[in-house]
């Protein structure tokens, strides 16, 4: 296994899937209808026009098993520090260290770019998802009630957030 940049074109329709057994399957993500194949155009491109890094986990035969990423944390200029990360295993290969791998590969590339925050939204039922960020040294920051319904059911979003060393020199504007 190893970790590498994702790209439209080595792993656009592997993320698909990976997000669209996320959704069918889980709280992970809060979306009802899996995604269409278009959708990865302007979610690619806008990782790449604001250098935000999608990170694979891919095994010896080039089949993704995970990935990482970050984007904006809220569109104001004020936020220009803090991201919002996520993190999603396929099904079949989860608790084999997956995540812990690419969030710590996410973390070093958000200190290379000078952020100060990272936040994770975490379905508060997520007791993995949980337990891997405070292992990461992530600290609840809060739980908005009723966030969601899916499933059936009223879910719980509790946000996890780290703070980084960086920028050194910080500036407003």
């Amino acid at each position: 296994m190893h970790i590498k940049k994702c790209s439209y074109e080595n792993s656009a329709d592997q993320i698909l899937e990976i997000l669209n057994q996320t959704i069918a399957t889980s709280t992970a993500l809060y979306d009802y209808r899996p995604r269409e194949a278009e959708s990865m155009v302007p979610w690619f491109a806008t990782k790449e026009a604001c250098s935000y890094p999608v990170l694979g986990a891919f095994n010896d035969k080039g089949r993704l098993l995970g990935f990482a990423s970050f984007g904006a944390f809220r569109n104001w200029p004020a936020y220009k520090y803090s991201v919002e990360h996520s993190v999603y295993i396929r099904e079949e290969c989860r608790g084999m260290g997956l995540a812990s791998l690419l969030m710590k590969q996410l973390i070093e590339e958000a200190k290379q770019q000078n952020y100060h925050v990272i936040v994770g939204g975490i379905d508060a039922a997520n007791q993995a998802s949980v337990a891997l960020h405070l292992k990461l040294g992530f600290q609840h920051a809060g739980t908005i009630k009723h966030a969601g319904f899916k499933f059936g059911r009223w879910l719980d979003l509790s946000f996890y957030q780290l703070l980084l060393d960086t920028p050194i020199d910080p500036v407003d504007g």
